[in-house]
């Protein structure tokens, strides 16, 4: 099966320590994975906000991507797929300090596209702060 722990905690590793836009990932922590599933969390850092002090909404727009890429390939085809289409809506600020659970789910998968969920929620009061949706187009 693909979704073995120590796998998912290697890749989280290698994409947040290379030079690429991807190093962001540097704080997220694997927590679980099943077929279409995946639950990470992070501790919200200085460097993840904005000048209001609350995790930045491109923080927020890439884990959406790369959290939801990795459930995608938490699958039985494994593929990573490439973003057709994201939106994401923010319903509360996450501070400075907040830890925040990030569970990315796949909705569906056919033929040539994939569609996921992602929820950021902050773990100690279980308030949703960012619902994404991310559409991803696999190939032919």
């Amino acid at each position: 099966m693909r979704c073995k722990g120590k796998n998912w905690m290697e890749m989280i590793k290698f994409f947040s320590s290379h030079p690429g836009f991807d190093r962001v990932l540097d704080k997220v922590t694997f927590v679980s994975a099943v077929p279409g599933k995946m639950i990470c969390e992070m501790k919200v850092e200085e460097q993840h906000t904005n000048k209001l002090g609350t995790l930045h909404g491109g923080m927020t727009a890439t884990l959406v991507d790369c959290i939801s890429t990795f459930a995608l390939m938490c699958t039985e085809r494994g593929l990573p797929g490439v973003s057709v289409d994201m939106n994401i809506t923010y319903m509360s600020p996450a501070k400075i300090g907040d830890d925040i659970v990030i569970t990315a789910h796949i909705l569906k998968q056919g033929k040539t596209l994939a569609f996921a969920s992602v929820d950021l929620t902050n773990k100690a009061t279980g308030k949703l702060i960012a619902q994404g949706r991310h559409t991803k187009h696999l190939g032919n």
